[in-house]
């Protein structure tokens, strides 16, 4: 389906970061947490003439739970052009499916009663793909830069202490758990330039509109709480928004 420049073999558990090379076929779409919104995201798609081709399409993570198509996440990992960061919401069905009955209760009460749901088979499935999210995505810019892509926000807004205690596992628990859950910049307005990007791209918690904080933009603008889902495109900063609606008419199919 895609190129060969967006063809990648999944990263191991052990990958906590990755960095992805400057897209020089096509275009990046980052798109805020769909929360299982994946037919919306499907005509979202259709609306950016996003080409599976040569585009690539970057999730901020907390891709699951709430929306009705959270199952789908599985089909939408697998595809070549789609990377993903890891959320809370994927942090806590990790938890939950390898066996912490506190992170299952909270994971159900937060919208992950599907997962239950699912065949064992499936279940593993989602473990083992959940897995090998990363925490950050790195995204080398043509002129140099780069941008960066977590759920909730930088520790100590230094990107590159982060990217090494990531890459070397030296990260501690309590700096991982900024990345996942961490509230402070959107709730203050605030909380100064993420040192060693350009920009970085986060979500998690829900604005009116992609929202600024000096250099991190929060793509999360409330989708499942009938808000509307987001993208925003790294090469030209464009932003592009749908409002949820009756999913009745799909344009994009996964498998184009």
């Amino acid at each position: 389906m895609g190129m060969a420049q967006n063809k990648r073999t999944p990263p191991p558990s052990s990958s906590m970061i990755l960095k992805l090379q400057s897209n020089t076929q096509g275009r990046d779409w980052a798109v805020g947490d769909i929360h299982g919104c994946f037919r919306q995201l499907s005509r979202l798609l259709k609306m950016a003439a996003f080409n599976p081709e040569c585009d690539r399409l970057l999730s901020v993570g907390d891709m699951i739970d709430r929306g009705a198509d959270s199952a789908a996440v599985l089909e939408w990992l697998a595809q070549p052009w789609f990377y993903a960061v890891r959320g809370n919401h994927e942090q806590l069905a990790i938890d939950s499916l390898l066996g912490d009955k506190q992170a299952e209760v909270r994971h159900v009460n937060n919208g992950g009663s599907w997962l239950l749901t699912l065949p064992a088979p499936q279940r593993q499935a989602c473990l083992t793909a959940f897995q090998r999210l990363p925490y950050a995505i790195e995204v080398a810019n043509a002129d140099g830069g780069k941008i960066g892509v977590l759920h909730a926000d930088c520790p100590d807004n230094d990107w590159e202490a982060l990217a090494s205690g990531l890459a070397n596992g030296t990260l501690p628990e309590s700096s991982r758990n900024v990345t996942l859950w961490s509230r402070e910049r959107a709730r203050n307005s605030r909380g100064g330039v993420v040192r060693g990007v350009d920009l970085l791209l986060v979500g998690h918690t829900p604005q009116t509109s992609a929202t600024r904080f000096d250099n991190v933009l929060n793509l999360d603008t409330g989708a499942v709480y009938g808000g509307k889902l987001t993208l925003f495109c790294l090469n030209d900063f464009v932003e592009l928004s749908l409002p949820s609606e009756d999913d009745a008419l799909l344009g994009f199919h996964l498998h184009e």
